[in-house]
């Protein structure tokens, strides 16, 4: 079923934490995919990427994505487009919280003060323009 909104059984199942993949376009048009952690907020999907990875570089000049969201057989495919937030206030508040949101807050922790604290990160707020659902 496809259709520009999310019902009630893909917003139940896309707030599990479940892994993402995420498609971009490289520049020849072929898709570039990434697995990714994200968040359901509201009607947006927030992700997190470090600055200078392929899909930044993507987006930068095609802002188009789809996600994909799967338990096995079922899943939830999502395209819409991406905005970028690059302050690093916001990008490392989110990057943290998608950590506690895949990890113990001891490991969470530990990942945002070692890791995501000394890369340049960048958020992406993906707007969703397509649902399709798959039971």
């Amino acid at each position: 079923m496809a259709s520009n909104q999310l019902s009630d059984r893909a917003r139940a199942f896309i707030s599990q934490p479940r892994f993402g993949v995420l498609a971009t376009i490289n520049p020849d048009g072929t898709p570039q995919l990434t697995t990714m952690w994200y968040e359901l907020q509201g009607d947006q999907i927030m992700m997190n990427t470090k600055a200078g990875r392929l899909k930044d570089q993507n987006l930068r000049r095609d802002t188009r994505v789809a996600l994909c969201i799967e338990d096995g057989y079922q899943y939830v495919s999502l395209s819409g487009t991406v905005e970028m937030v690059d302050d690093q206030e916001i990008a490392q508040a989110d990057i943290t919280r998608l950590a506690h949101r895949y990890h113990p807050p001891e490991k969470a922790e530990q990942l945002a003060r070692n890791q995501f604290s000394k890369e340049q990160r960048i958020t992406l707020r993906m707007t969703i323009a397509r649902v399709s659902e798959h039971w």
